[in-house]
């Protein structure tokens, strides 16, 4: 009697679950399985890479806005950011590229047009390097819930088989090859979604960072060319004027 009452308290382990797949699993299933595996992983690295450049980017124009424009010379603000900023990089290349401007190279090319092409290429390879892995996560997007499908598709027609074969089409044979197949169209969904959000959320990041970029390109430009500081944003106000005496 205590025999029976535990085994009906004890839950039944479900025969058409993700367990069930890994069981009764097939090699095309579960190379589809480690594709889309390998389709999340890949995803959650780029995006949080990516994710992390930007904040160090964002973090650096912050630093830009303090350090650099606050120093006597763009000479000066640029030894003043670290080694490794990519700002820093920008302007290094402006610099080089300004102090090189001599011979018949400054007869043919002007100033403005030089160190313009310079500040091009330094933003164009930190741009590159920004969008670098933005198609991936794309792609998974677009093409992870066709290889679940895929799957979903291998699963049933393998089940239909195996059917046909037994002779016995009864519900019992049917829903559970069928609902092990439809694990592989939701698997694909999950790998799909979040890849989709993070392309979409690092795209509009990367269009802020690259609005930042040309504000300071062009500031930079302008400094070098014509020796023009832009303000320097300050948080404090002025002081309101002292009211007027009245006279009596």
């Amino acid at each position: 009697m205590d025999t029976e009452v535990a085994a009906a308290a004890a839950p039944a382990s479900n025969p058409y679950g993700f367990g069930a797949l890994i069981d009764h699993g097939t090699s095309v299933s579960y190379t589809i399985l480690g594709i889309l595996l390998i389709m999340s992983l890949v995803s959650w690295y780029i995006t949080f890479t990516k994710y992390w450049d930007q904040y160090r980017l964002g973090k650096s124009a912050r630093n830009v806005e303090k350090n650099f424009w606050a120093a006597g010379s763009a000479r000066e603000g640029a030894d003043r950011l670290p080694k490794d900023d990519d700002f820093r990089a920008i302007a290094e290349s402006a610099l080089r590229a300004a102090a090189h401007h001599e011979g018949r190279l400054g007869d043919r090319i002007s100033l403005r047009d030089w160190v313009d092409m310079a500040l091009t290429r330094a933003v164009d390879n930190l741009r590159s390097k920004l969008s670098g892995g933005l198609s991936f996560l794309a792609t998974v997007g677009s093409t992870a819930p066709f290889v679940g499908l895929l799957g979903t598709v291998y699963g049933i027609l393998n089940a239909l088989i195996k059917i046909g074969l037994s002779g016995q089409p009864s519900i019992d044979k049917v829903a559970g090859p069928v609902g092990e197949a439809l694990i592989m169209t939701a698997l694909g969904l999950v790998v799909a979604v979040p890849a989709v959000f993070a392309y979409n959320i690092l795209l509009k990041r990367n269009k802020a960072i690259e609005d930042i970029m040309r504000e300071f390109t062009g500031d930079l430009e302008a400094n070098l060319i014509g020796g023009v500081k832009p303000e320097v944003r300050s948080s404090v106000r002025p002081a309101a004027p002292a009211p007027a005496a009245v006279k009596k």
